[in-house]
């Protein structure tokens, strides 16, 4: 038997943000890979999360999609830091062992997670294919289109206005084949409004099989470090993002700029169930 959680990540209300499962291990630790995938594919989520307690600082997790195993998931970090939090089983600062490396986790009421060190890649001067990518025409930006990367590299596309933003209708497949032909994971769409957050922002990665993300950490601390570059943000900075409107999840992404340049992401998250999982079971049927 194992306890399961079902956790909203960037948000803190129920069935918005972008959700995960949660698969809290005794210490037998790690089943196979084979239980953790079937796992995974009964819950149904993009990722699921299932996290080894070495003590109250010290963690490992492991990544499953329904169809593989995968280095590591930003949402899922949240959710599962969120929900240890709730359940007085971590607080302060505490090591995440991944795939992907180690990493510094600051939990809370908020869970802020340390991601890859920022860089811009590159400049795009024509953006005439990108914006009609986007159903946008004879439109010149007044911010740059960048590509920038924290742990993944993504398109820094900003549009006039939130209404504008919120208008969308991008063709998934000149949009798949623009983030190719870039090296990009996603085109990250924002726009300001003077509503509290620093933008309002939508991410389209077809080519990865998810048209529209409803919360991406990765995107918007690559965000962060676009804004600081072009003057928006000074050294030191908080950000408040918000996305998933337009897919009616809306989520609420902080990232924070540390003295050093580092950039964590986070934010809050809801609990929607738990359970347990009939573990020996299914392994019996596996064998």
């Amino acid at each position: 038997m194992m306890n399961y959680a079902i956790v909203d990540a960037f948000t803190e209300h129920l069935f918005g943000g972008n959700p995960a499962g949660v698969v809290l291990l005794d210490e037998t630790g790690f089943p196979k890979e084979s239980v953790m995938l079937q796992v995974a594919a009964e819950l149904r989520y993009s990722e699921t999360a299932f996290i080894k307690r070495h003590s109250e600082q010290e963690y490992t997790i492991r990544y499953f999609t329904p169809k593989a195993e995968v280095e590591l998931c930003g949402h899922a970090t949240i959710a599962t830091f969120s929900f240890l939090f709730r359940k007085g089983l971590a607080k302060g600062t505490c090591l995440c062992h991944t795939l992907a490396g180690d990493l510094s986790i600051e939990v809370g009421e908020h869970v802020m997670m340390q991601m890859a060190t920022p860089r811009i890649e590159a400049r795009i001067d024509d953006t005439t294919e990108i914006y009609e990518a986007l159903g946008i025409y004879d439109y010149k930006p007044s911010l740059p289109v960048m590509i920038a990367y924290s742990g993944l590299a993504d398109l820094m596309i900003p549009v006039k206005d939130v209404d504008t933003l919120q208008a969308l209708q991008p063709d998934m497949e000149k949009v798949s084949r623009l983030t190719e032909k870039h090296h990009a994971v996603s085109f990250h769409v924002f726009a300001f409004d003077n509503d509290g957050y620093t933008a309002h922002v939508r991410d389209f990665a077809p080519l990865y099989g998810v048209p529209e993300e409803s919360a991406t950490g990765t995107a918007n601390a690559a965000l962060t470090h676009y804004l600081q570059k072009i003057g928006c943000l000074g050294p030191q900075a908080k950000c408040s993002f918000l996305q998933g409107e337009a897919m009616g999840r809306p989520s609420v992404v902080a990232t924070e700029v540390k003295a050093d340049g580092t950039i964590y992401v986070g934010g809050t998250a809801a609990i929607v169930a738990e359970g347990m999982l009939n573990v020996n079971t299914i392994v019996e049927e596996l064998q």
